[in-house]
């Protein structure tokens, strides 16, 4: 199962990417949405190999996510892998200056089961696609929002 969504920025890729991968930023955002996260690596700067936790309430029941960056290509973009209840996740952001102050957002979600109880949760959400394909894409378009009202206050 597969969404995508692409929004236009009016800001540079500079700082859209600097908010994309603020992930202590994201972290918070997790927690204030009553998810549990954890980083689980050591690394000092930003970077590929970045990893996490979490514990977080889905259809009325627990699930842990263990998430992984695989790919960290500032400015351009960057790819986590999330395994969660038997799901395997890729995120996959790219970014792409459309001018000095322009920047398009492409934002791709593979959803993957890797078991019986996944794949038969897959199904279910499969039948509330287009509500969840709404959600998604309102979800993203604030966050384009967001970062758009921080780069017009931050000029």
């Amino acid at each position: 199962m597969k969404f995508t969504t692409r929004e236009d920025i009016a800001a540079d890729i500079e700082h859209v990417f600097a908010s994309v991968s603020d992930f202590d930023g994201l972290e918070r955002a997790a927690l204030r949405r009553g998810a549990e996260v954890v980083r689980t690596d050591h690394l000092s700067a930003p970077g590929a190999g970045m990893s996490w936790q979490a514990k977080f309430p889905f259809r009325n029941r627990d699930r842990e996510a263990n998430m992984k960056l695989i790919g960290y290509d500032a400015p351009h973009g960057l790819t986590l892998l999330s395994k969660v209840s038997g799901i395997e996740a890729t995120v996959l952001v790219e970014l792409m200056a459309l001018s000095p102050n322009r920047t398009r957002l492409d934002l791709v979600l593979d959803l993957k089961p890797k078991s019986i109880p996944a794949r038969l949760l897959l199904q279910s959400m499969k039948l509330a696609r287009g509500n969840m394909v709404k959600k998604f894409r309102r979800r993203v378009a604030d966050f384009a929002q967001n970062i758009e009202d921080q780069a017009k206050s931050r000029a």
